[in-house]
């Protein structure tokens, strides 16, 4: 049972390779990678952007950050010159703390620095790999096409194409309608001469009718041929009688 669903599976496959192979183009498939890579050089520009944006908000906190070490500093000055040395320790204490903020946001930013030179680094070896396949890619489907249009005009001159085929099948198959209509034809032809077939066309028309009718018009024919002789010899006659008593007085 294992080794049937085994063979199953096996004939699927190959039946599902085949139809891919036929509705795979090459051009097309082409296409389509490069607009991948295009689509994922897009993400990483639109990571780098965002890298930089997040270092340029850190960059802007770090100012504040800094700007309020400076007003501490000298809030502690102010408030000890007052003789306010609680006031001066609070403003020291707040610088402190200011201080640790800076440090972390320091190492925040050199964090976004690295990840921004990886993601430019990484964007440009992306660009010269897609430049590159996109030459690749061109040349390819020059090939492809030049190779397509010879197998074309291959099977065309050759008839072994399915277009040509089909048109081969069908030349034939008129050749052969022609032949067998022709053939009938003439087994038409024979049977009308040889009486076996009646002439459909002439309603209520007997065999023995035509006959009479030949007769009809054989023995009008007769008596036209015996109705021209007699004028021919009456026409001859005279001249014969005119002619004899010329040769008797001389």
């Amino acid at each position: 049972m294992a080794g049937l669903i085994e063979r199953a599976s096996l004939i699927v496959k190959a039946k599902l390779s085949k139809l891919l192979d036929r509705a795979e183009h090459p051009t097309e498939t082409l296409d389509y990678s490069y607009e991948r890579q295009l689509e994922l050089l897009q993400n990483v520009k639109r990571g780098v952007a965002d890298v930089v944006t997040a270092k340029k908000r850190l960059e802007l906190q770090t100012k504040q950050r800094e700007q309020s070490l400076v007003k501490l500093e000298t809030q502690a000055r102010q408030a000890l010159a007052a003789g306010r040395e609680d006031l001066a320790r609070v403003a020291l204490e707040r610088k402190s703390a200011v201080q640790q903020q800076l440090q972390g946001l320091d190492q925040q930013i050199e964090q976004l620095e690295a990840q921004q030179e990886k993601l430019v680094a990484s964007e440009k070896a992306l660009e010269t790999k897609i430049e590159a396949f996109r030459s690749q890619k061109e040349v390819i489907k020059a090939q492809y096409s030049a190779a397509e249009a010879q197998v074309r005009i291959g099977e065309a001159a050759t008839g072994i194409g399915e277009q040509m085929a089909d048109t081969g099948l069908a030349i034939q198959r008129a050749k052969e309608k022609t032949e067998q209509m022709q053939a009938r034809a003439a087994a038409i032809d024979e049977l009308v001469s040889a009486g076996a077939l009646e002439d459909l066309t002439a309603a209520g028309e007997t065999d023995l009718d035509r006959q009479f009718a030949q007769l009809a018009s054989q023995s009008q024919v007769e008596s036209e041929l015996a109705r021209l002789k007699a004028e021919l010899a009456s026409a001859d006659s005279p001249k014969e009688l005119g002619e004899g008593p010329k040769e008797g007085g001389s």
